[in-house]
This record gives C-alpha cells, structure tokens and sequence, in this order.
C-alpha cells in the first residue's frame, strides 16, 4: 500500500471520527424537536378533555439531563443558522424554547413554589432575568415572547399567545407534543380551539349576557386588532368560536353579530401542576 493510499485512508477515518463528534451546531438542528417532543409525551397529561393540560413538574425533574441536552441543542443554533430557516421553523423552535426554559425555570426552584410569580417582580423575574442563552446571547423569556415572535413584521400571529406557556393554570394549555414547521398551523389552530373551548378560562355567560375571555385578550388584545390570521378584533375571536363558547343557538348568533358586552376573567397564576391535583 503506498503513502498516498495510507494518507487517503487516514483523512477519511479522522472524517467519520470528526462526524461521530460535531455538535449539533454542525450536523444540524433536529427541526422535529424529538427529545422535547418525547419529554413532554412522559410529563404532560391533558385534562378537562384535552382542553387544558397540567405538567409533572417532578417527572420533569427526574429528566433534567435529557432536558438540559434539548437546551443545550437549542442555545448550540447559531444567528446565521437560525435566519437560513422558513417562518414556520424559526416559530416551532422560538416557541418551543419558550416552553422548554420555562419549564427549566420552575425546576430551579420546584417544589418550592406555588407560582412562576414566586421569582419575584425585580431581581429573579422569570420573565427578565436572562438565564440562558439563545441566538448568540444571553437571553430571557420577554425576549423570545415580545422581541421576537411579537415583534412587528417578523411573524404577524396572534396564535402566539396560545403558543407559548406560562406555567400558570390561567394561562393556555402546554400541548403535550412540539411544535413542528410542518404541522404548525394545525397546532395552533388546535391549541386555540383548545383554549377557547374550555369553560374555566373562556365563555358566553347567559346570565349575564356577556362574553367572558381570558384576560390575555385583555393585555394583548391589539394582536387581534391587527388584521392578522382573518382576527380584526377581540370581538372576533368570540364570533369565529362561538360554537364552543355558548350553548344556545340564540347565544351563538349573537356572538357572530359581535353584540355580546365582553368582559375579562381573573387570571389564575397558580403554578399548572399535575402534583397539585393529586
């Protein structure tokens, strides 16, 4: 065998060793999300007939490595990675990293908390504290939610709201599968046929005669006023769901005539886990 050939050998076997080796950076980022898809099948139970879902919070725990990988995989994409990607990808994996540091969040200090709120307002704020890194830099959750995925022009989609978990019974359900770029849109149409489906947190109230939504309508009520996914208003939302918000048809048709008083519920920030039920 010459040296040629031995030099040729070589540099191939040092090429399937580097392969064995390169970080997810190199080999490419997983775009079905698998290893948080698999964690949240084994830690999220769905409830109240899949309108919402609590999360085991102690499971997770007992996963942290295999989640600790996940995010580590997440912090590995780079900017230039990131903007070669189409909308529906840059979307599943922001959202998706939302939910998963989230979840890494209420671990640091589960089980003593009752609340994401526990943190604190001003030093600990689960939502501004940069805690991780994302993109290339330190980041927080306010960055991913209101930066960036709420960020004019970027995605335009009020579905953002029932994409992103707070880890709060009030908030919308975390859906027991990731978010993927080929199955996005129906995601987030069931997350929000999910969300406004369920009588806890959105309803017609008969007695009253009024329109009761969550109060996320309330804060973020101008991501419906936009035009955006056929929304041009809150009033909308109760007019395109009212089949799942009211009995009645009389009570139906009047929401599609958007002549429904609209009123919004208390949030309930308590923490959305399974071990509380039990």
């Amino acid at each position: 065998m010459n040296a040629t050939r031995v030099q040729r050998q070589r540099r191939v076997v040092l090429a399937l060793l580097a392969a064995a080796v390169l970080p997810a950076r190199a080999q490419g980022f997983d775009h079905g999300h698998g290893a948080w898809d698999a964690l949240l099948q084994r830690h999220v139970r769905l409830i109240n007939e899949g309108r919402a879902s609590q999360v085991d919070y102690a499971g997770f725990a007992q996963d942290r490595a295999a989640l600790k990988r996940y995010l580590d995989a997440l912090s590995m994409v780079t900017p230039s990675q990131y903007a070669g990607w189409n909308k529906a990808r840059q979307f599943a994996f922001l959202a998706n990293a939302y939910n998963a540091f989230t979840v890494e969040k209420i671990l640091t200090r589960y089980p003593k908390l009752k609340s994401i709120r526990d943190f604190g307002n001003v030093f600990g704020n689960p939502w501004k504290d940069r805690f991780f890194t994302l993109l290339g830099k330190p980041e927080h959750l306010d960055g991913i939610e209101h930066e960036t995925l709420r960020a004019p022009g970027a995605f335009d989609d009020p579905r953002v709201h029932v994409a992103v978990n707070c880890a709060s019974i009030g908030c919308p359900m975390l859906l027991n599968r990731a978010l993927v770029a080929d199955r996005l849109d129906a995601q987030l149409d069931d997350l929000m046929l999910r969300f406004l489906s369920d009588r806890t947190r959105n309803r017609y109230n008969p007695q009253t005669k009024s329109l009761e939504l969550s109060r996320i309508f309330d804060w973020y009520g101008k991501d419906f006023e936009k035009g955006h996914r056929g929304f041009g208003s809150v009033a909308d939302v109760g007019a395109r769901y009212a089949d799942v918000l009211a009995d009645a048809p009389a009570d139906r048709a009047a929401l599609r005539a958007k002549s429904i008083p609209l009123m919004f519920l208390e949030y309930d920030w308590t923490l959305n886990d399974l071990r509380r039920s039990r």
